[in-house]
Protein backbone atom coordinates (compact mmCIF):
# COMPACT_ATOMS: atom_id res chain seq x y z
CA UNK A 1 0.00 0.00 0.00
CA UNK A 2 1.15 3.51 -0.79
CA UNK A 3 2.11 5.86 2.19
CA UNK A 4 -0.27 8.64 2.54
CA UNK A 5 1.28 9.93 6.09
CA UNK A 6 2.43 13.33 6.10
CA UNK A 7 5.95 14.00 6.96
CA UNK A 8 7.90 16.32 9.72
CA UNK A 9 11.39 17.73 9.04
CA UNK A 10 13.82 17.62 12.11
CA UNK A 11 16.70 20.37 12.88
CA UNK A 12 19.15 18.25 10.78
CA UNK A 13 16.79 17.87 7.94
CA UNK A 14 16.06 14.14 7.82
CA UNK A 15 12.05 13.63 7.13
CA UNK A 16 10.44 11.60 9.23
CA UNK A 17 6.31 10.12 8.76
CA UNK A 18 4.20 11.87 11.42
CA UNK A 19 3.28 8.82 12.70
CA UNK A 20 5.39 5.24 13.54
CA UNK A 21 5.08 1.88 14.19
CA UNK A 22 6.41 0.72 17.88
CA UNK A 23 7.57 -2.58 18.03
CA UNK A 24 8.32 -3.50 21.59
CA UNK A 25 8.04 -7.01 22.48
CA UNK A 26 7.12 -7.91 18.78
CA UNK A 27 9.47 -10.83 18.16
CA UNK A 28 9.99 -13.97 16.18
CA UNK A 29 8.33 -14.97 13.41
CA UNK A 30 5.27 -13.24 15.01
CA UNK A 31 6.95 -10.07 15.28
CA UNK A 32 8.52 -10.00 11.90
CA UNK A 33 4.47 -10.75 10.34
CA UNK A 34 3.30 -8.27 12.39
CA UNK A 35 5.93 -5.64 11.04
CA UNK A 36 5.90 -6.60 7.48
CA UNK A 37 1.59 -6.03 7.69
CA UNK A 38 2.52 -2.86 9.14
CA UNK A 39 5.21 -1.85 6.13
CA UNK A 40 2.47 -2.87 3.90
CA UNK A 41 -0.15 -0.86 5.35
CA UNK A 42 1.31 2.22 5.12
CA UNK A 43 4.13 2.66 8.00
CA UNK A 44 7.53 4.04 6.97
CA UNK A 45 9.36 4.92 10.41
CA UNK A 46 9.19 2.04 12.12
CA UNK A 47 11.04 2.25 15.82
CA UNK A 48 13.38 -0.64 17.70
CA UNK A 49 15.68 -0.52 20.63
CA UNK A 50 18.40 -3.00 21.68
CA UNK A 51 16.53 -3.90 24.63
CA UNK A 52 13.33 -5.09 22.45
CA UNK A 53 16.06 -7.89 21.29
CA UNK A 54 13.96 -7.40 18.12
CA UNK A 55 16.20 -5.42 15.71
CA UNK A 56 17.08 -8.69 13.91
CA UNK A 57 13.05 -9.15 13.54
CA UNK A 58 12.96 -5.42 11.90
CA UNK A 59 15.85 -6.12 9.40
CA UNK A 60 14.11 -9.46 8.29
CA UNK A 61 11.01 -7.73 7.77
CA UNK A 62 12.41 -4.18 6.21
CA UNK A 63 13.86 -7.18 3.63
CA UNK A 64 10.58 -9.03 2.95
CA UNK A 65 8.69 -6.11 2.36
CA UNK A 66 7.94 -4.13 -1.22
CA UNK A 67 9.31 -1.19 0.14
CA UNK A 68 12.73 -0.17 -0.92
CA UNK A 69 15.11 0.10 1.83
CA UNK A 70 15.66 3.84 1.18
CA UNK A 71 12.22 5.02 1.77
CA UNK A 72 11.77 3.46 5.01
CA UNK A 73 13.21 5.02 8.53
CA UNK A 74 14.12 2.90 10.93
CA UNK A 75 14.95 3.95 14.36
CA UNK A 76 16.99 1.57 17.33
CA UNK A 77 18.19 2.58 20.99
CA UNK A 78 21.04 2.69 22.66
CA UNK A 79 20.64 0.87 26.03
CA UNK A 80 21.92 2.30 29.94
CA UNK A 81 24.34 -0.02 30.30
CA UNK A 82 26.66 0.91 27.27
CA UNK A 83 26.51 4.17 27.67
CA UNK A 84 30.55 4.31 27.77
CA UNK A 85 31.80 5.47 24.87
CA UNK A 86 34.25 2.76 23.45
CA UNK A 87 30.81 0.24 24.95
CA UNK A 88 28.64 2.36 22.53
CA UNK A 89 30.19 2.53 19.49
CA UNK A 90 30.41 -1.57 19.21
CA UNK A 91 26.57 -1.19 20.45
CA UNK A 92 25.36 0.53 17.62
CA UNK A 93 27.67 -1.45 15.38
CA UNK A 94 25.99 -4.83 16.87
CA UNK A 95 22.81 -3.42 16.41
CA UNK A 96 23.75 -2.58 12.78
CA UNK A 97 24.89 -5.99 12.65
CA UNK A 98 21.80 -7.83 13.91
CA UNK A 99 19.69 -6.24 11.78
CA UNK A 100 21.58 -6.88 9.20
CA UNK A 101 21.87 -3.27 8.17
CA UNK A 102 23.98 -0.75 6.69
CA UNK A 103 22.61 2.47 8.83
CA UNK A 104 20.35 3.77 11.15
CA UNK A 105 17.93 6.88 10.10
CA UNK A 106 17.33 7.66 13.57
CA UNK A 107 19.79 6.01 17.05
CA UNK A 108 18.77 7.39 20.12
CA UNK A 109 20.03 6.99 23.88
CA UNK A 110 17.15 5.28 25.69
CA UNK A 111 17.36 6.69 28.79
CA UNK A 112 19.64 9.47 30.89
CA UNK A 113 20.32 7.45 33.74
CA UNK A 114 21.01 10.42 35.65
CA UNK A 115 22.47 8.71 38.62
CA UNK A 116 25.46 6.84 36.40
CA UNK A 117 26.32 9.93 34.27
CA UNK A 118 27.62 8.62 31.22
CA UNK A 119 25.00 10.33 29.33
CA UNK A 120 27.59 12.81 27.59
CA UNK A 121 30.29 9.81 26.51
CA UNK A 122 26.95 7.70 24.85
CA UNK A 123 25.97 11.25 23.39
CA UNK A 124 29.71 11.52 21.77
CA UNK A 125 29.99 7.86 20.49
CA UNK A 126 25.99 8.67 18.40
CA UNK A 127 27.88 11.98 17.07
CA UNK A 128 30.71 10.15 16.20
CA UNK A 129 28.45 7.34 14.47
CA UNK A 130 26.81 9.77 12.37
CA UNK A 131 30.13 11.28 11.33
CA UNK A 132 31.15 7.57 10.08
CA UNK A 133 28.03 7.05 8.09
CA UNK A 134 26.06 4.39 10.95
CA UNK A 135 23.51 7.22 11.29
CA UNK A 136 21.77 9.71 9.42
CA UNK A 137 20.01 11.50 12.63
CA UNK A 138 20.68 11.30 16.14
CA UNK A 139 18.50 11.84 19.46
CA UNK A 140 17.28 10.90 22.58
CA UNK A 141 14.51 9.51 24.77
CA UNK A 142 13.11 10.37 27.90
CA UNK A 143 15.77 13.30 28.50
CA UNK A 144 14.65 16.32 30.84
CA UNK A 145 15.46 19.89 29.25
CA UNK A 146 18.27 19.76 31.98
CA UNK A 147 19.89 16.90 30.17
CA UNK A 148 19.69 17.82 26.63
CA UNK A 149 20.56 21.70 27.52
CA UNK A 150 24.19 19.54 29.01
CA UNK A 151 24.81 17.70 25.82
CA UNK A 152 24.30 20.67 23.35
CA UNK A 153 26.63 22.59 25.92
CA UNK A 154 29.29 20.37 25.84
CA UNK A 155 29.68 18.37 22.01
CA UNK A 156 27.70 21.37 20.24
CA UNK A 157 25.18 19.34 18.88
CA UNK A 158 21.48 18.71 19.97
CA UNK A 159 18.97 15.62 19.55
CA UNK A 160 17.38 16.18 16.73
CA UNK A 161 14.15 14.20 18.32
CA UNK A 162 13.31 13.21 22.21
CA UNK A 163 11.17 10.14 22.29
CA UNK A 164 8.95 10.47 25.53
CA UNK A 165 5.79 9.20 27.29
CA UNK A 166 3.19 10.81 26.06
CA UNK A 167 -0.50 10.43 26.26
CA UNK A 168 -4.01 11.90 27.18
CA UNK A 169 -3.54 11.29 30.92
CA UNK A 170 0.12 12.67 30.87
CA UNK A 171 0.55 14.80 27.53
CA UNK A 172 3.88 16.53 28.83
CA UNK A 173 2.58 20.19 28.19
CA UNK A 174 5.67 21.76 29.36
CA UNK A 175 8.33 19.61 27.85
CA UNK A 176 6.87 19.44 24.78
CA UNK A 177 6.79 23.95 25.12
CA UNK A 178 10.20 23.63 25.76
CA UNK A 179 10.99 21.19 22.56
CA UNK A 180 8.96 23.59 20.21
CA UNK A 181 11.65 26.21 21.06
CA UNK A 182 14.65 24.86 20.60
CA UNK A 183 13.34 23.11 17.96
CA UNK A 184 13.71 19.57 18.73
CA UNK A 185 10.68 17.09 17.54
CA UNK A 186 9.09 15.39 20.39
CA UNK A 187 7.86 11.82 19.13
CA UNK A 188 5.41 9.76 21.38
CA UNK A 189 5.95 6.19 23.21
CA UNK A 190 2.65 4.56 24.60
CA UNK A 191 1.29 6.87 22.76
CA UNK A 192 -2.59 5.43 23.54
CA UNK A 193 -1.77 4.50 26.83
CA UNK A 194 -0.90 0.90 28.27
CA UNK A 195 -4.22 1.24 30.72
CA UNK A 196 -7.31 0.55 29.36
CA UNK A 197 -8.91 3.30 31.41
CA UNK A 198 -7.58 5.79 28.48
CA UNK A 199 -9.53 3.59 25.59
CA UNK A 200 -12.59 4.26 28.09
CA UNK A 201 -13.03 7.74 28.59
CA UNK A 202 -16.08 9.44 28.52
CA UNK A 203 -14.85 12.63 26.87
CA UNK A 204 -12.70 10.98 24.02
CA UNK A 205 -15.73 8.38 23.69
CA UNK A 206 -17.98 11.42 22.22
CA UNK A 207 -15.42 13.07 20.41
CA UNK A 208 -14.90 9.80 18.73
CA UNK A 209 -19.02 9.32 18.17
CA UNK A 210 -19.01 12.93 16.69
CA UNK A 211 -16.07 12.12 13.89
CA UNK A 212 -17.63 8.63 13.38
CA UNK A 213 -13.77 7.25 14.71
CA UNK A 214 -12.23 4.91 16.94
CA UNK A 215 -11.02 6.63 20.33
CA UNK A 216 -7.26 5.33 19.50
CA UNK A 217 -7.97 7.10 16.22
CA UNK A 218 -8.84 10.49 18.21
CA UNK A 219 -6.30 9.88 20.60
CA UNK A 220 -3.58 9.87 17.82
CA UNK A 221 -5.10 12.61 15.41
CA UNK A 222 -5.13 14.54 19.22
CA UNK A 223 -1.04 13.78 18.83
CA UNK A 224 -0.54 14.67 15.12
CA UNK A 225 -2.36 17.89 16.34
CA UNK A 226 -0.50 18.76 18.83
CA UNK A 227 3.00 18.75 16.58
CA UNK A 228 4.13 15.09 18.37
CA UNK A 229 4.82 11.67 16.44
CA UNK A 230 3.33 8.84 17.82
CA UNK A 231 4.15 5.50 17.56
CA UNK A 232 1.44 2.56 18.27
CA UNK A 233 2.28 -0.58 18.26
CA UNK A 234 -0.15 -3.35 17.21
CA UNK A 235 -0.32 -6.86 15.84
CA UNK A 236 -3.32 -6.83 13.74
CA UNK A 237 -3.27 -5.88 10.45
CA UNK A 238 -6.81 -4.36 11.19
CA UNK A 239 -5.62 -2.56 14.04
CA UNK A 240 -2.99 -1.14 12.07
CA UNK A 241 -4.17 0.33 9.59
CA UNK A 242 -7.01 1.39 11.82
CA UNK A 243 -4.38 3.29 13.62
CA UNK A 244 -2.69 4.81 10.55
CA UNK A 245 -5.95 6.43 8.91
CA UNK A 246 -6.08 9.77 11.07
CA UNK A 247 -5.53 12.12 8.06
CA UNK A 248 -8.99 12.27 7.01
CA UNK A 249 -9.74 14.35 9.55
CA UNK A 250 -9.68 17.02 12.81
CA UNK A 251 -10.47 17.60 15.83
CA UNK A 252 -11.65 21.11 16.85
CA UNK A 253 -10.19 23.60 18.80
CA UNK A 254 -12.74 22.61 21.93
CA UNK A 255 -12.06 18.93 21.69
CA UNK A 256 -8.13 19.19 22.01
CA UNK A 257 -8.92 21.55 25.00
CA UNK A 258 -11.27 18.94 26.42
CA UNK A 259 -8.50 16.31 25.80
CA UNK A 260 -6.23 18.74 27.29
CA UNK A 261 -7.97 18.39 30.62
CA UNK A 262 -7.47 14.59 31.05
CA UNK A 263 -3.61 15.28 32.10
CA UNK A 264 -2.61 14.57 35.61
CA UNK A 265 0.62 15.13 36.94
CA UNK A 266 0.74 11.54 37.95
CA UNK A 267 -0.12 10.02 34.99
CA UNK A 268 2.93 8.06 34.27
CA UNK A 269 1.74 4.09 33.25
CA UNK A 270 4.67 3.06 35.44
CA UNK A 271 6.20 5.87 37.72
CA UNK A 272 9.24 5.93 34.96
CA UNK A 273 10.67 9.48 36.30
CA UNK A 274 13.72 10.17 34.01
CA UNK A 275 15.05 12.18 37.13
CA UNK A 276 15.37 9.02 38.84
CA UNK A 277 15.12 6.26 36.69
CA UNK A 278 17.52 3.84 35.74
CA UNK A 279 17.22 1.86 32.37
CA UNK A 280 20.06 -1.12 31.91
Amino acid sequence: MESFVPEITLNDGLTLPAIGFGTASLKGHVGVNAITHAIHNGYRLIDSAFNYENEGVVGEAVRRSDIPREALKITSKLPGRHHAYDQAVTTIQESLYRANLDYYDLYLIHWPNPKQDMYLEAWQALIDAKKWGLIRSIGVCNFLPEHIERLEKETGVKPSINQIELHPFFNQQEQRTWHEAHNIKTESWSPIGRANAVLQNDIIQDIAKKHNKTVAQVILRWHYQLGTIPIPKSASPERQLENISIFDFALRDQEMASIATLSRPDGRNKDQDPAVYEEF
